[in-house]
This record gives structure tokens, sequence and C-alpha cells, in this order.
């Protein structure tokens, strides 16, 4: 039987690992996109956990910062922001979509089974570097992986971009044609526009 710290370590790590599982799958499966924003934080925030198992606190509170401070909460701001009420038309194809995602994940899931029983890991791994971990990252992150950092800067800064443009709406407060107020209704285009509406037969 193993100790109790190493029993305790195992089962805290299938907790994660599960969370991880059930909220990745939930993630896509969920028709509500603020319900699947929300489950993907608590996939990030599995995943802290999961770096915390193998000492690496910097990691584990940059995920949280970054992913679950910043992107997570970027998602979901976009989400609420763009509210949009439209009803969407039914793709046509769907089935033969559905298909051929579930064959490509399906294959990937076998690549990462095989690679993962087939490789020899090396173990134990490299021995810790302590303290001067963040110093090395910081020299690895502005030397060799300059312009991968960057490059992720300005991804986010295109999703903030995009969502505000997404969000935005220039209303006029009375229809240019008749003079009728605009309510909230026609900015939603929840009913007919005010044109259309007094628009001649």
């Amino acid at each position: 039987m193993p100790p109790l710290a190493e029993l305790i370590q195992l089962i805290v790590f299938a907790l994660l690992a599960a969370a991880v599982l059930v909220g990745a799958i939930g993630v896509v499966i969920l028709p509500n996109i603020v319900y699947s924003a929300f489950l993907l934080g608590g996939v990030f925030l599995a995943v802290a956990g999961l770096y915390l198992l193998l000492n690496a606190s910097f990691i584990a509170a940059a995920q949280v910062l970054i992913y679950v401070g910043a992107v997570n909460v970027l998602i979901l701001f976009a989400i609420m922001l763009v509210n949009k009420k439209e009803a969407m038309a039914a793709s046509p194809g769907v089935g033969v979509r559905r298909l051929l995602s579930s064959g490509v994940c399906a294959g990937l899931l076998w690549l990462l089974l095989r690679v993962t029983f087939t490789t020899a890991w090396a173990t134990p791994g490299p021995s810790q570097v302590g303290e001067g971990a963040v110093i090395r990252l910081g020299e690895h992150f502005f030397s060799d992986y300059l312009l991968p950092f960057e490059l992720a800067s300005v991804l986010l800064l295109m999703a903030m971009i995009g969502a505000i443009v997404l969000a935005r709406r220039d209303v006029l407060s009375t229809d240019i044609a008749t003079g009728e107020a605009v309510d909230q209704g026609l900015i939603e285009k929840s009913r007919t526009p005010l044109l259309m509406e007094n628009t001649p037969q």
C-alpha cells in the first residue's frame, strides 16, 4: 500500500483529471454558450491544480491570472455584449459535419493515447530549478519564445476589439422616414423595423 501522501496525491490527481475531462466535454456538447464558457473556466482552474501537483506554482498562478482572469472573462464579456437574439437558420448537412468532426476527434484521441502508452517517458524527470524558475522562465520568454509571446498578446487584443465591434450598435433615436421613436424591440431586432412596417403594400 502506498504511503498516505502518495495516496492523497493520486486521489487529487484523479479528481482534477476527471474535472478536466468532464468540463471539456461539457464545453463542446452544451447548447448554452454561457454555460460552456463557465465550464471552460473550470477546466482552466483544474489544469492549474495539475500544475500545482507538479510543483510548478508559477505556471499555476499564470494559468489562473491569464486564462481564468483574462481569457475566460473576455469570452464572457463578448457573449454578454453581443447578445444576439436573431433565430439561427439550420445549416445544411449537419449530420455529415458531426460525423466528420467525430471521426477527427476520435483519431486525435487515438493518436494521443498511442503516444502516451508507447513513449518511453523519462522518470524521474529533470531536477527542480527551485527559486530560480521564474528567472529562467523570464529569460526564455524574452529570448527563445519572444515571438509567440508577442503574438499571443496581439491575439488577445484582436479578440477584445472584435468583441467591441460586434457589441456596438449605432441606432438613431427616431426613424428617419416616419419620425417614430425607436424602441428596444427594434434595437434587439425582435420585431419588424419601422421602415418595413410603414411601407405601403
